[in-house]
C-alpha cells in the first residue's frame, strides 16, 4: 500500500479528489450492476435476450450518448458536468428500485447509462489535463481507487440484495446524491482548453474529431475490447446463475468473481503497469492486455461441459486473466486517446471514442445474451466463449497493424 500512497500523494489536489470520487462512484455503481442480470432473469424472469437488451441499452445510453457529455464539457467545464452526471444516476437508480416492466426498465437503465455520459468524460479530461505528462501514471492510480469501488461495491451490495434488490437501488441512490453535494462542495471549477480560444459551432468540433483518421481506428479496433470487458457482467453473471443456481448460492458466485476481480486489481494495477511501461511501446501494452483478456474466456470453454465445481472455477479464473487484461489495457488507452487528438478537445474525443465502443457493446450484448440461449438449448455451450476468443484475436491483429502503420503517433498539433 506504501508505494500507493506515495503516489496518490504526489499528485495535485483535483486528480487526489478525482481518484476518491471515483471510488465512491463505483461503490455506488457496482453495489447494484453485478446483480442486475441476475434479478432481470430471476424474480423478474425475462429472457436471455430482454436481459441483453436492457444491459445494452444502459451502456449505449451512457457509452453512445459519451460525444454529447463530452461536447457539453469541453463548452461547459468539467465541474458542472461531473455533478449534473451525479444528480442524474441518484434519480435513475431510485427508479431502477421501483418498476419492473420492460420499457420502463429500459427507461430507467437510460438515465443511468447517460448520467455516466455526462461525468466520465469530463472526469477523464480533468484528470488527463491536471496531471500532465504523468498522465499514465495518473490513470493507473484512478484505475486502482476505481477497481477498489469495484471491490467494495458488490460486498455491500450482496448484503442488501440477500434483502431485496430494490434496496439496493434506493442505497445506491442515496450514494449518489451525498457525491453530488461532496462534488459541490469540495471538486475545483476546471476550465478546458477549448473553451480558451474562439469557440466553434459543434458541428465543427465533431468534424475535428472524426476526421482524425488514427483516433477512429483506434476506437473501432478498441470496440471488442469493451465487449470482451463487459462479460463480467452478462456471461459472467449468467453462468454463474446457471452453475450455482437462482437466489443465494449465485448471487454469491457471482459476488466472489467480482472480489476476486476487485481485489487483483488494486494490488496489481501499479505493478502490472510500471512492468509494462519499462518494457514496451504503448501499443504492445495494450495488445499484450487484448490478448490476457480473450484468453480469458478458453477457461469456461474448457469447463462448459463439466460440473458446478469446475464450471465455477473456471469463472474464477476467467475473471482473473479479463481483469488482468484490463489492468494492462487501461492507463495505456487512457493516454493513446489523448496522444491522438493532440491535447484539443479532450473531452469530446473522449466522448467520440465511446460513443462508437458504445455502439458495439449494444450490438455485441444482444448477441451475447442470445447465443448464450441458443447454445445452451441447441446443446453446445461452447459457442459463446469460442465467439468471445475469435473477437479477442481479431482486436489484436487489427491493433497490431495500426502499431505497425505508426497509427499511434500524436495528432499534428
Amino acid at each position: 500500500m506504501r508505494p500507493l500512497l506515495q503516489q496518490f500523494r504526489s499528485f495535485d489536489r483535483p486528480s487526489k479528489l478525482l481518484m476518491v470520487n471515483q471510488f465512491t462512484i463505483n461503490v455506488g455503481f457496482y453495489m447494484l450492476m453485478p446483480y442486475l442480470a441476475s434479478y432481470l432473469a430471476g424474480p423478474l424472469g425475462l429472457a436471455g435476450w430482454a436481459v441483453g437488451l436492457v444491459l445494452g441499452i444502459r451502456n449505449f445510453s451512457q457509452q453512445g450518448m459519451f460525444l454529447v457529455g463530452g461536447t457539453l464539457a469541453d463548452r461547459f467545464g468539467y465541474k458542472p458536468l461531473i455533478v449534473a452526471g451525479c444528480v442524474l444516476r441518484t434519480a435513475g437508480f431510485a427508479v431502477l428500485g421501483v418498476v419492473d416492466s420492460l420499457p420502463t426498465l429500459i427507461v430507467a437503465s437510460a438515465a443511468t447509462g447517460f448520467a455516466g455520459a455526462l461525468f466520465n468524460p469530463a472526469v477523464r479530461a480533468y484528470l488527463a489535463a491536471d496531471s500532465g505528462p504523468r498522465r499514465v501514471e495518473a490513470f493507473a492510480v484512478f484505475n486502482v481507487f476505481y477497481q477498489g469501488g469495484i471491490l467494495a461495491g458488490p460486498v455491500v451490495g450482496l448484503a442488501l440484495t440477500t434483502v431485496d434488490f430494490r434496496l439496493t437501488c434506493l442505497v445506491a441512490a442515496a450514494v449518489f446524491a451525498a457525491l453530488t453535494v461532496v462534488q459541490l462542495r469540495a471538486l475545483p471549477p476546471r476550465e478546458p482548453e477549448a473553451g480558451r480560444g474562439p469557440r466553434r459551432s459543434v458541428l465543427a468540433e465533431w468534424r475535428v474529431v472524426a476526421a482524425n483518421r488514427s483516433f477512429v481506428l483506434f476506437a473501432l479496433v478498441m470496440t471488442g475490447s469493451y465487449v470482451l470487458s463487459f462479460q463480467m457482467y452478462l456471461a459472467l453473471p449468467m453462468e454463474a446463475r446457471r452453475i450455482a443456481g437462482p437466489g443465494t448460492p449465485g448471487t454469491a458466485l457471482t459476488a466472489a468473481l467480482f472480489a476476486v476481480s476487485g481485489a487483483l486489481a488494486v494490488l496489481g494495477q501499479l505493478k502490472v503497469t510500471g512492468w509494462l511501461k519499462a518494457r514496451w511501446s504503448p501499443g504492445t501494452c495494450v495488445a499484450i492486455g487484448l490478448v490476457l483478456m480473450a484468453a480469458s474466456f478458453a477457461a469456461p470453454l474448457a469447463a462448459a461441459r463439466t460440473g458446478p465445481v469446475l464450471a465455477g472455477a473456471a469463472l474464477v479464473v476467467a475473471a482473473i486473466l479479463l481483469t488482468l487484461g484490463t489492468v494492462a489495457v487501461f492507463p495505456f488507452e487512457m493516454d493513446t486517446v489523448v496522444r491522438l487528438c493532440g491535447d484539443r478537445l479532450v473531452a469530446t474525443h473522449y466522448g467520440f471514442y465511446n460513443t462508437v465502443v458504445g455502439v458495439g457493446i449494444l450490438v455485441g450484448n444482444l448477441g451475447t445474451g442470445t447465443v448464450l440461449d441458443l447454445a445452451r438449448a441447441g446443446g453446445w455451450p461452447e459457442i459463446p466463449w469460442l465467439g468471445l476468443i475469435a473477437l479477442g484475436a481479431a482486436c489484436v491483429i487489427g491493433l497490431r497493424a495500426l502499431d505497425r502503420n505508426r497509427h499511434f503517433e500524436p495528432a499534428p498539433a
